[in-house]
């Protein structure tokens, strides 16, 4: 069986690691406790957090022990990384319901009823330390000019850094160190933007225990031109089906730029590399198998079996037989909007196939708007219920992005 550091590093996992040779015996000797922390910033995670969870399943099929950790204390004060200014202060309340959220989601992929995963949650230590032992145990290891040289607070001095914020790095280090003393976890994964956080624990651990720990980060998710995937003019893909169906799911795995098959179908499925390279080396129009393929296989990890069929019918009866299906995305508006009319902008806005009206207008004198394959020409079109066939129409949003829109 292969070494699964190996697996990692072949699928294009790994970006940065601390001694990796030894971890990498490591992991080849016995069983390793490993965690991720995932900040409770919003009601569910998004495709992004896939890469993570991804990995860390890597890892457990191997038999090692993942601990997922919930940032129930790190999340009172927010992440610097990346922000150039504050992150938004949520209540206590706020965060308490995102980690329930993230615990359900974490629920679909592993198993916490027989030990073999683990759920924490860092609130359970980090919420009622003592300020003055924390800041004596703890405070002494780390290098206030060390600090300032790290990404996350240099680029943040000429517009202003809290202290509130200077300490996160603090916090989380201190994470590692918690789970050490109670799991002997030894391994702290996490994206590529975390490298100084995991570094602060990686260190802290290894001065106050005399142990040996190791810190690895992984790819962002990125399309081939370096930009984030998971956005989209409407907003983010969440892994919640009530913020992004299963249909549009598929739907944006499905329509990734040709570039990205491959390296993608490596990070989010478990499908055989050589298969994986196969689909990927596909040319011309042929790449759509492998487009298919990925969709298929993400939403059936994330949603399931079912959503997954469903989605890709109704892909199909789309795309092959221009059909209306019951399974794309809907919005239900009164009947009596459309006996006056609603103007065409604000039915895009209300649908949320343009964010803006500007966009909507944008989207109309480009061409990209049909309603029941007829194009839009106007601007200032009124949709009425004679544009319906009975109760509802299908908008279509350039070649492949389909609403259906129903009235009540």
């Amino acid at each position: 069986m292969a070494n699964v550091y190996d697996v990692l590093e072949e699928r294009g996992f790994i970006e940065q690691c601390t001694h990796p040779e030894e971890l990498r015996e490591l992991l080849k000797k016995e069983s390793v406790t490993y965690y991720i922390g995932f900040d409770a910033t919003a009601s569910s995670l998004t495709l992004g957090h896939l890469i993570p969870l991804i990995s860390m399943l890597h890892l457990y099929k191997a038999g090692h022990r993942p601990i997922f950790l919930l940032g129930g204390g790190t999340t009172m004060i927010g992440d610097p990384s990346g922000k150039s200014e504050m992150r938004q202060m949520l209540t206590p309340e706020i965060i308490d319901e995102n980690a329930r959220s993230f615990k359900e989601q974490f629920s679909r992929f592993v198993d916490f009823e027989d030990s073999s995963a683990i759920l924490e949650n860092n609130a359970n230590w980090l919420l009622d330390l003592n300020f003055m032992n924390f800041m004596r145990d703890v405070g002494r290891h780390f290098s206030v000019n060390r600090m300032l040289a790290m990404d996350a607070y240099k680029s943040r001095l000429d517009t202003g850094l809290t202290v509130l914020e200077f300490s996160y790095l603090l916090t989380q280090s201190y994470d590692f160190l918690e789970l050490f003393r109670r799991y002997n976890c030894r391994l702290q994964m996490g994206g590529n933007d975390q490298w100084s956080n995991i570094i602060g624990g990686y260190e802290l651990v290894r001065k106050v225990e005399g142990e040996s720990v190791y810190g690895l980060t992984l790819r962002l998710l990125t399309t081939n031109s370096g930009t984030k995937m998971g956005k989209t003019e409407a907003g983010t893909i969440w892994l919640d089906a009530e913020r992004t169906s299963p249909y549009e799911f598929y739907q944006y795995l499905r329509n990734v730029d040709d570039a990205d098959v491959e390296r993608t179908l490596a990070l989010l499925t478990f499908l055989p590399m050589d298969e994986v390279r196969r689909l990927g080396s596909l040319e011309g129009s042929k790449i759509n198998e492998a487009k298919e393929v990925l969709a298929y296989e993400v939403t059936k990890l994330v949603h399931g079996e079912d959503e997954a069929k469903k989605a890709q019918d109704t892909a199909k009866s789309l795309f092959e037989a221009g059909s209306i299906d019951e399974n794309m995305p809907s919005t239900t508006l009164a009947q009596s909007n459309f006996k006056e009319g609603v103007d065409i902008l604000t039915l895009l806005t209300d649908t949320g196939l343009a964010s803006s009206r500007s966009e909507g207008r944008r989207l109309v004198q480009q061409g990209g708007i049909r309603i029941n394959d007829d194009r839009v020409e106007e601007i200032d079109k009124l949709v009425t219920l004679d544009d319906f066939t009975g109760e509802e129409l299908v908008i279509r949003k350039g070649k492949k992005v389909y609403h259906r829109v129903v009235w009540e």
